[in-house]
């Protein structure tokens, strides 16, 4: 086959490829996780920041009674975000769900998606008092084992759920219960959702009724126990998270944002083993997790996706073409807050074959590394929730609770990086200079 014909079907195929992308990007249940994930991350953030002061901060400049007392400060933090982790995520799938599908009545989506994850929850549990040695069963209670980390997963099953069967029902009109144009629309919204709130809510609970007297369990363990685990197994294990994370970084070559795979395949999983490892820190236990949604971008997102720091470095010391510096001046700033897109798009390296390689291979590289050193016990696990716009350098001290050797690995990845990418680099400039008509 010639090579006119295989430039048109390689661009047909790429063609395809792009809108089948785009058409999943954005999916109304995908986009919908995306933003509810993005709507709590601030809420994780902070808890990280009270798990590095309560552990780090305050025994530098207390001990004792005194250390046990303002350590209360971050313990409430971490009990008001990590441990209603799932209680927080449910609602707002709810809200996301039901905003993206323009559904009118959003708040009573987020009502229903809360009472139904309550409604699943176990009647009994059995529980080891404070001091005791033995289990005793007891009742009206909410544990944080279901409501936080372990039933994040649960949390958005029972949300996406909840609001589809409520948004479902409330479109029937026969169902619908009017009071007239003369009642305030928020007590006509609530008529309106009268039957549909009591045709799911009671849906859910016929659900737990059988769990509990049929097989003696509830929907929150079996989720956690059937899909959670054996997933976050697979996705966050170091070939799962090289995989996934590295095709998300391939759509992005392609001009579709990375976290249409990662937001949804493997942020939750990751933000789980997140959550257990500050819990673990907090509490002075071992540590359970390597990989996880701050190991992953602190040493393999360095600079933005594609670890693209290592590019402009590259640009300034070894590029002789003006339009590549010029657009890494543009780029360096905001690459420091690992905000990158002038980088990408300006550069570019959206459907630019020598540069989509490094971008798509170097963070693989970088988190392997960085995985391989956390093994041999080279540095530490990264414990502490921060913003991902925070520099390198500073993000990896911060990320492992102030541990220097996590900065030197850093540092190691990020000047491989530059050499990495320059001879992809050269060669994505004489390709430039090729098409443009001149000849070195």
């Amino acid at each position: 086959m010639s090579d006119a014909n295989m430039k048109p079907n390689m661009q047909s195929f790429v063609d395809r490829f792009v809108e089948f992308s785009a058409r999943i990007a954005n999916q109304v249940h995908l986009r919908s996780l995306r933003d509810a994930f993005a709507a709590v991350m601030p809420i994780f953030i902070l808890a990280g920041l009270a798990v590095l002061v309560n552990n780090v901060v305050f025994p530098w400049v207390m001990d004792g009674e005194l250390l046990t007392r303002f350590k209360v400060w971050g313990d409430v933090i971490i009990n008001g975000t990590l441990n209603i982790a799932a209680l927080l995520i449910a609602p707002m799938i709810a809200w996301s769900l039901a905003r993206n599908k323009n559904f009118d009545n959003p708040v009573s989506a987020v009502v229903i998606a809360l009472s139904s994850f309550i409604i699943m929850m176990p009647i009994q549990l059995d529980v080891v008092p404070v001091g005791g040695t033995t289990t005793v069963t007891v009742g009206q209670l909410l544990s944080f084992a279901n409501i936080g980390t372990t039933g994040i997963f649960a949390g958005v099953i029972i949300g996406l759920l909840s609001t589809e069967l409520f948004i479902r029902i409330a479109g029937i009109k026969k169902l619908d219960i009017s009071l007239g144009e003369n009642v305030p629309p928020a007590v006509s919204k609530s008529f309106s959702a009268l039957l549909p709130t009591i045709f799911t809510l009671s849906t859910f609970a016929i659900i737990a009724a059988l769990l509990a007297n049929v097989l003696h369990t509830d929907l929150i363990h079996l989720i956690t126990t059937l899909i959670q685990q054996p997933l976050r197994l697979i996705n966050t294990s170091l070939p799962g998270t090289l995989f996934i994370y590295s095709f998300g970084n391939f759509l992005f070559t392609l001009g579709i944002h990375q976290s249409v795979v990662n937001a949804v395949v493997l942020e939750p999983f990751l933000l789980i083993n997140t959550n257990e490892n500050m819990i673990a820190f907090a509490n002075g236990q071992p540590i359970p997790h390597i990989i996880n949604n701050i190991f992953v971008p602190t040493f393999g997102m360095i600079g933005g996706t594609g670890s693209t720091l290592s590019l402009l470095i590259a640009i300034f010391l070894f590029s002789r073409q003006k339009a590549a510096k010029q657009v890494a001046r543009l780029s360096i700033s905001p690459g420091l807050f690992n905000i990158n897109e002038p980088v990408i798009f300006g550069l570019p390296i959206v459907f630019n074959i020598p540069l989509m390689i490094p971008f798509v291979l170097l963070p693989a590289i970088g988190i392997f590394f960085a995985w391989i050193c956390t093994t041999l016990g080279l540095m530490s696990r990264c414990v502490v929730m921060i913003p991902w716009t925070t520099p390198p350098v500073l993000s990896a001290w911060l990320a492992t609770a102030g541990d220097w050797r996590a900065v030197v690995v850093q540092l190691i990845i990020i000047v491989f990086g530059v050499f990495f990418y320059l001879p992809f680099l050269k060669i994505a400039e004489r390709v430039a200079l090729k098409n443009s008509g001149i000849v070195e």
